[in-house]
Formats: structure tokens, sequence, C-alpha cells
């Protein structure tokens, strides 16, 4: 495709959207590693997260030159590569906050589960694109079951409850655009709660707190419930316009737990208030109301799918991630896209990007 095309063709609500998202994460990146800066003299949190989003921003023009329809042929040799990539983990993977997560190459290291997210939503996808005109009855959506459940249960072994969640949802999401019937669903969500008991038994104790610390923080104020109850109290104490950039008490005097990672939303509401964690909302709306758009008018069912897929994930880490701090979801370690540090989730959210955007500029009009 020529690239004059490609420029007048982009989605620059999308692509704004993004811009100020990652432009913000680096104010909040700053303000929330500020502490540790000053006492060791090396702001090196806010350097890599500015060198991966450049780097994320030239993957996303590079991409653009190619057609997300290739990534069919790829579909195959992915889905063996993640599985290879989650098995390493599990045998040679770093240990860290009590999980098996990371991959250790020298002084660098990379969450091998962040980039499942990708090679499930491509692999998924291509996998249920070629199945969609037998997917009449029930039996016809159990292979597409099977295929994530490998995936999935390599995951919940490191263990990541909230990779695992995000996979779920990813499917959720796509069978539900192929017309899985509501009876289905309600069938399945009965089953779900029946089997809860067995799905208690298999969690980690850790996981279990969350989930008493969910109902009740006051259970465990200085253990499980210390991250929520400081996250609330960090909200709640920015009111309307927030205390200012570096005067977040909760944050700067390190009261909130990972608050560069997973609670850097709760940092946003201390020092920005309520006006500011509405802009950051109102900012994710866009990008998935125009990841809805995409998928709407893509110009085959693999682009739909793929955009489904994209956006299912989106939706359900800002949810489960803005829930957490606010203490209406239990804490399951979801970094918020384009806001939390994180080399690897960002790098993950740039592709998934750059895919939207591909399928965007390859609009035909038609719908699935």
């Amino acid at each position: 495709m020529d690239f004059k095309r490609i420029l007048k063709n982009l989605d620059w609500w999308l692509i704004g959207a993004v811009i100020l998202l990652m432009a913000a994460g680096l104010v909040l990146i700053d303000s929330a590693t500020h502490s540790f800066a000053v006492s060791t003299g090396k702001a090196w949190h806010v350097q890599r997260q500015s060198m991966f989003m450049i780097i994320g921003i030239i993957m996303v023009i590079i991409s653009l030159k190619f057609d997300y329809q290739d990534l069919k042929s790829y579909a195959k040799p992915l889905y063996i590569f993640n599985l290879v990539l989650l098995i390493a983990v599990m045998a040679f993977g770093k240990t860290q906050l009590g999980a098996q997560r990371w991959i250790q190459i020298g002084s660098f290291s990379f969450q091998p589960s962040e980039f499942s997210k990708v090679f499930l939503i491509i692999c998924l996808a291509d996998f249920i694109d070629k199945r969609t005109e037998w997917l009449e009855e029930f039996k016809d959506y159990v292979p597409i079951f099977l295929y994530i459940l490998i995936p999935f249960v390599l995951v919940m072994k490191q263990p990541d409850l909230g990779t695992s969640l995000t996979f779920i949802a990813i499917f959720i999401g796509m069978i539900f655009i192929c017309g899985f019937k509501w009876k289905w669903i309600a069938c399945c969500t009965v089953s779900f709660v029946a089997l809860m008991p067995v799905f208690w038994m298999i969690l980690k104790d850790y996981q279990k707190n969350r989930i008493r610390v969910f109902l009740n923080p006051e259970l465990d104020p200085y253990g499980s419930g210390y991250h929520v109850i400081q996250s609330k109290i960090a909200i709640g104490s920015g009111a309307l316009f927030g205390k200012g950039w570096l005067e977040g008490t909760q944050s700067q005097l390190n009261f909130l737990p990972e608050n560069h990672t997973d609670f850097i939303f709760a940092v946003a509401g201390e020092e920005f208030g309520f006006i500011g964690t509405l802009c950051i909302i109102l900012l994710y709306l866009i990008i998935i109301w125009r990841g809805i758009t995409i998928a709407l008018n893509a110009p085959d069912n693999f682009g739909t799918l793929l955009a489904v897929g994209v956006t299912s994930m989106f939706m359900f880490h800002i949810l489960v991630n803005i829930g957490m701090t606010a203490g209406i979801m239990p804490v399951t370690g979801v970094p918020l896209p384009f806001l939390s540090y994180g080399v690897s989730s960002l790098t993950t959210n740039m592709m998934l990007i750059g895919i939207l955007l591909n399928i965007n500029t390859r609009q035909q009009g038609l719908q699935f």
C-alpha cells in the first residue's frame, strides 16, 4: 500500500489518545519514582520507559507497511513459539515477588506472558476465522476452548492470574462476536459458579488472600489489604483537582506500594484529582471506541476478530486495574495500558495498537 494512502487513512483519534496517555505515563512514572531517583541519583525508570516508547512508535510505523492479513501464515509458528517461551519461563525463569514470570538475558529481563497476549490474539483470530462457517452448535466452540487451554494453564503455573484472566477476556470477546448465544453464556456462568470451590482449591494462598481482602480490606490492613487501603486513601485525598505533581504524600513518602506499576492510577488520583483521572478515563474510552469502530469496519472476518481481541484485552486491563485501585475489583497485578511502568507491557500494547492501525488503513467498509 502507498505510504501516502496509509497516512491519509490513519486513525488520528486513536493515535492522539495513545500519545497523550504515554506522555501522562511518563509524568506519573517520574513522580512515582521521584524519591527513588533522588536517593540513588538515577532516574532509569523514566529513561527506559522513554526509550521503549520510541522503539514502540518505530515498530508501529514499520508495521503499517505490511498487510495484517499476512499474519495468518505465521499463526501456527507463533502458537508453537508462544508455548516454547512459556515453558522456558518454567524451566529458566527468574523468580520475583513470589512468581516465576521473567526471563533474564544479561541485565535485561522480559515477561513472556505479556507477549503471549499478542500471540494469542493473532493465533486465536486465525483459528476461529477458519471455523466461522461451522460455529452453530455449542460443541463447535469446544476446539476453540481447547486451543487456548494449554497457554492458559502454562501462564497459571507461573502463577500469573492477571494474564490468565486476560486470556479469558480475549476468548469471550472473540466468540461473542461470532454469535455465541446468550443461553450458552448463561449455562457457562452457572457452571463457573458451581466450579468455584474447585478453582478456590487450586489458587495460591496469596491469591486467596487477595480475594478475601477485596471483600474486606480491613481483614489484613498491614498485609494483603495494605495496597488497597493506601490506594483508596491516595485517590480520595486528591479530591477534585489533586495535590499537584510531586506533592502526593502517599506516593512520595512510599506509603503506596507498586506506585509506578500496578497502582499508578492512584498516583494520578492523588496528584491530579478527579479531573485528572477523568481525562485519563476519557482517553481510554476513545481507544475502546476506535477499537470497536475498526472491528465493525474491518475488510474481513480475520481483521474483525483481531480488532475485537485487541479491544477486549484493553477493556479488561482498564476495568480491572482502575477497579482494583478503587477497591471495587480484586488485586490481580494487571498493568494499566500506556501508564504503568513496564517495557514488556508497553511493547505489547504498542504492537496491538499497530495491529489496530493496520486494519484501519485497509478498511473497505465491510462488516462481520
